[in-house]
């Protein structure tokens, strides 16, 4: 559940580097383009640490602790964050580290599946979904989401029976909350994933990296804690809540009924975390939420402002409000800018957005727009955009 902001908030966290100091940044979101693109694509924030992780990471650093992961205190800490934010009684015992959550969900659909069995997505979605599944000689089944952004139960249920056809073995790859529409799932919505997934065998696996970054009137629900959900495993992160993607580490958490399996996966040769992943993202869970609620009023106000924007300088375009993520999809096709607007943002309005069509079906004539960024930045980048409609 989204917990409220504190009375004595800390100050918003998406204010506090100017444009000069973020042009110094030499991570991936700052440097890929030219400097006068404004860059709103890539899943970073522009902020600075949280002052728990700094200060830890500075302390890793002046006593030389550089070496490898160890302890159960990452997983501990995760099972206390997991209490105190949703509500949600989770064991260390039924977690697992590694290395980043890409890695966990490729492993773990690799071990309940076959070369060549099918793995169901709810296009649109994350694209290394696609790239990292295919890599791994795993087909990618979608059952697009319907027109209102949330899962088609009729085009999940036929997905799951093409992938099942014949007794072939086959998984669900869940987005939760989903990347890139913003949407929170409910209680009820996995609850049906569940049942369906049962219904025709099917296991699942849940992305929830974005889990901490819900909107204050929408919930967080932990697929492993929906009746049904005990089959399923979950990957998750602190990265994406506290921008630590330059620092990784994720745990596997595993199903009630799945611990045989999860003891198979955590004793099997995978990569693990690096030390300063779980000293970073355990100062997180333990330390880092007043930090967090912050940020969240400040996205909150982004996402909101977004929508102005859009209304002044982009009138066609249509957008809701995300109920979680700091990244919002935009449906350009009334612009008629192409396939892809996105190539024509960069080329004529310098601002670098993600492309729809990369998301896989659904994402034709649609951007992700990142939103965590000074509301200054947004502003220019819409207006930017708006002014390139109009050109000639």
């Amino acid at each position: 559940m989204a917990v409220p902001a504190p009375a004595s908030i800390q100050t918003n966290p998406l204010t506090q580097l100017t444009l000069a100091q973020l042009r110094d940044r030499t991570s991936a979101k700052w440097h890929k383009y030219a400097p006068d693109v404004l860059p709103l694509w890539v899943a970073e924030m522009d902020v600075a640490l949280a002052d728990p992780i700094r200060e830890e990471l500075e302390r890793a650093v002046s006593g030389g602790d550089t070496g490898y992961a160890s302890g159960t205190t990452y997983t501990e800490a995760l099972a206390t964050f997991a209490d105190q934010r949703w509500g949600w009684s989770v064991s260390p015992g039924q977690m697992t580290t590694v290395a980043d959550v890409i890695t966990g969900y490729t492993d773990v659909l690799c071990m309940l599946t076959e070369p060549g069995d099918q793995v169901v997505v709810n296009s649109p979605v994350y694209p290394p979904f696609y790239s990292y599944l295919k890599a791994a000689g795993r087909q990618v089944a979608e059952a697009p989401l319907g027109e209102d952004l949330r899962i088609d139960f009729d085009a999940l249920d036929a997905a799951f029976t093409a992938a099942t056809a014949g007794g072939r073995s086959a998984a669900y790859l869940l987005c939760s909350p989903h990347n890139p529409t913003g949407v929170a799932h409910t209680r009820a919505e996995l609850e049906r994933v569940a049942a369906l997934a049962d219904r025709h065998g099917v296991r699942v696996v849940v992305d929830e990296i974005h889990a901490p970054l819900v909107y204050e009137g929408h919930e967080f629900v932990p697929y492993l804690s929906v009746d049904g959900g005990e089959k399923g495993f979950s990957l998750m992160a602190a990265s994406k809540a506290w921008n630590l993607a330059g620092i990784p580490a994720a745990i596997v958490i595993g199903g009630r009924a799945v611990q045989a399996e999860l003891a198979r996966y955590a004793t099997s040769p995978h990569h693990g975390p690096t030390h300063f992943g779980t000293l970073a993202q355990t100062a997180a869970y333990l330390h880092g939420q007043p930090w967090l609620d912050a940020l969240m009023q400040g996205l909150d106000a982004n996402r909101r402002l977004l929508g102005t924007l859009i209304d002044e300088h982009l009138a066609g375009a249509v957008y809701r409000q995300p109920e979680a993520t700091y990244l919002t999809w935009i449906d350009c096709r009334p612009l008629e800018l192409d396939t892809d607007p996105s190539a024509h943002f960069l080329e004529h309005a310098r601002v670098a957005v993600n492309s729809g069509p990369t998301f896989g079906t659904g994402g034709a004539g649609h951007v992700r727009l990142n939103i965590a960024t000074h509301p200054d930045i947004i502003t220019e980048a819409v207006r930017r955009m708006g002014a390139s409609t109009h050109r000639g």
